[in-house]
């Protein structure tokens, strides 16, 4: 249903507002992808905490992550939202988005960056019900966010006096809208967890904040790099390519999105998954289960690329093309993807953390390099064939060998016990 309304949200978008909308408000959306890090890697630790407890409502390691995670969130979100109101006034953001910007769109970038920031601390309600085992819960809720972004744009069409401007900042509000839900849910979830975390913040000397580097600092170096990698395609198209390009890029990403959405959503359930066998002394294997990711990936990315002159027809009404190279790329990256979320889901310990941080830093500078190159030649295609060589030989590789190795090493302790 995501997926439906997401394309529903893009034939709103072309037909009614035109192509330097649609490139704008997919180069806006795609800013808070580059924000990741901005968590500080406290996602981890909760998600840790709360998968690996036996209790979590009564759990003194899950009250002393969750207080600290919260106050770290509230801050970085103040001082976020504060850089990006200086990037504004110093007058920036065309400098930093480039070409597919529209006029006018630095206050809209400032508000969805601000909202965005304001709204982190929400973000740990997600975690919660992920590790809680209630990932198919927090995928429902995640999910409103389309129905009211599509709402919002029939409003907007209604009305008939906007130029699209706006339409990130709609999708802003309403995952922050999501993000609130999550928390209140996922509170009620862990009762009384949530509420004597949240009453531990301001209490900094009574509860201080606990060291939580060993996972934290891991998960931070990666979540800041990995967008440098992954997220940076429409920057590098809005600066050293056309609009068109842009939009073209937006809408396959908008399409073969429902299949690395899918990979995402299924992919987040197996880091409780791994965390519960490692607290209890099992050794699971990724390697059956991102062979199955990989074989059902392919049939859907197959089945996408069947379909896409019926998605250029009357999902961009023909205003769109996307070539061979363009899906190629995608498929390519969707196959690539499948195999990386089990082997990276296992990978989630402190010393799996750890050793992602070298081959995640090789892959983003290989990824840069090569869609530096790429884009020059093939335009949209050129960013997404990057992504897939560079994941594919400076992360899923290096993650397969350090998995295997791992294995090897607990299965031989397990059998000594």
């Amino acid at each position: 249903m995501t997926g439906l309304l997401g394309i529903i949200s893009s034939r709103l978008i072309l037909e009614h507002f035109g192509i330097d909308a649609y490139a704008q408000y997919g180069l806006l959306n795609g800013l808070r992808m580059l924000l990741p890090f901005a968590d500080l890697g406290m996602g981890a630790v909760v998600l840790n905490a709360i998968s690996e407890s036996k209790n979590p409502r009564d759990d003194e390691r899950v009250l002393a992550s969750l207080a600290t995670a919260f106050r770290l969130l509230v801050v970085t979100g103040f001082i976020i939202a504060a850089l990006s109101v200086l990037l504004m006034f110093a007058g920036l953001w065309p400098a930093i988005l480039g070409n597919g910007l529209m006029a006018g769109g630095e206050l809209i970038a400032t508000l969805c960056i601000v909202v965005f920031a304001l709204s982190l601390p929400l973000g740990l309600g997600s975690r919660i019900l992920v590790g809680s085992g209630r990932n198919t819960l927090q995928i429902v809720i995640l999910g409103l966010v389309s129905p009211m972004f599509v709402m919002s744009l029939v409003v907007l069409v209604a009305i008939g006096e906007s130029n699209g401007s706006e339409i990130a900042l709609i999708s802003y509000v309403a995952t922050s809208i999501t993000g609130l839900i999550c928390i209140v849910v996922a509170g009620r979830l862990i009762k009384p967890a949530l509420g004597k975390a949240l009453w531990r913040v301001p209490r900094i000397r009574q509860f201080p904040s606990i060291t939580i580097f060993d996972t934290a600092g891991p998960a931070l170096a990666i979540s800041m790099a990995t967008p440098i990698a992954m997220q940076t395609d429409r920057l590098f198209l809005s600066h050293m390519s056309d609009r068109i390009e842009l939009a073209t890029y937006n809408f396959a990403a908008q399409i073969f999105g429902l299949v690395l959405q899918a990979i995402i959503a299924a992919g987040l359930t197996l880091w409780p998954f791994f965390a519960r066998a490692r607290s209890r002394g099992k050794v699971e294997s990724p390697f059956p289960i991102a062979a199955g990711f990989l074989g059902a990936a392919l049939a859907m990315g197959a089945a996408l690329v069947l379909a896409m002159p019926l998605f250029e027809k009357w999902v961009a009404k023909d205003l769109l093309q996307v070539g061979v190279w363009l899906m190629a790329g995608y498929v390519a990256l969707i196959a690539v993807q499948s195999v990386h979320y089990p082997i990276g889901m296992y990978m989630t310990s402190p010393a799996g953390l750890k050793f992602q941080v070298i081959p995640v830093f090789a892959m983003v500078a290989s990824n840069v390099l090569l869609t530096w190159v790429l884009v020059q030649r093939l335009g949209a295609a050129g960013p997404v064939i990057a992504s897939a060589i560079a994941l594919f030989v400076c992360q899923v590789i290096p993650a397969a060998w350090w998995v295997r190795r791992d294995m090897k090493r607990r299965m031989a302790q397990t059998d000594g016990v």
